[in-house]
Order: C-alpha cells, then sequence, then structure tokens
C-alpha cells in the first residue's frame, strides 16, 4: 500500500537534518524508538494534540513504500493504524516540505492540499 505519509517537524530539526542528510527523528522519535509520522486523515490532529502553540513547524511529505518493512502500521491514538518509522531517512527523500502557519490561537493553518 503505497500513499502519502507526513511527519511534522520544527524548521531547525530539518535545517540540521538537511545538512548531515539524515533525519534520524525528533527527540520524542527517538526516546520511542521509532519516527512518529501520520496519514493525510490524522495530520491535522496530531498537529493539535503533540504541537499546539509550536512554532515554526515544516509538514513534510514522503511515500509509504519508500521504507520497505522498517515502516510498520500499528495501533495508536483511537486504535488507528498511524505508521511508525524503525530507521531513519534522507530529507532528500521527501516529496514536499511546506511551512504551517502559526496561528494567534496557538494552533497551525495547514496547506489546502497535502
Amino acid at each position: 500500500m503505497n500513499r502519502k505519509i507526513y511527519k511534522i517537524v520544527p524548521v531547525d530539526l530539518w535545517k540540521t537534518a538537511s545538512t548531515t542528510g539524515v533525519f534520524k527523528g525528533a527527540p520524542v522519535d527517538l526516546e520511542d524508538g521509532f519516527i512518529h509520522f501520520s496519514t493525510a486523515e490524522q495530520v491535522e490532529e496530531t498537529a493539535a494534540k503533540h504541537f499546539f502553540g509550536q512554532k515554526h513547524l515544516l509538514l513534510v511529505t514522503l511515500k509509504s513504500d519508500t521504507f520497505g518493512d522498517d515502516l510498520k502500521w500499528e495501533a495508536s491514538r483511537g486504535g488507528d493504524l498511524f505508521p511508525h518509522l524503525y530507521g531513519h531517512f534522507e530529507p532528500s527523500q521527501a516529496l514536499d516540505v511546506v511551512e504551517l502557519i502559526d496561528l494567534p490561537d496557538g494552533s497551525h493553518k495547514f496547506p489546502e492540499q497535502y
């Protein structure tokens, strides 16, 4: 099943990954032992739950089949299956990287299509 998956990443962390050529994950990913991704249906709720009030965030789009067996679909919030990467990836593998707009109430505006 090849579908788009999304990672919300602070700008500074993405800049570092782009310089080094590898994205190993955010602190929560390193702590959990895998990189958390969301599907299109999940990503806005992920932003509201885990990134509310944070500024300077990017939405990174990748294809799920990029990762082979290292990507596992595992039950998480509400029993939904979330893509979890047991490994790392190169920033150059991203299909798209767009800035999320910081709104005054602490939420984020997503692009119209992603």
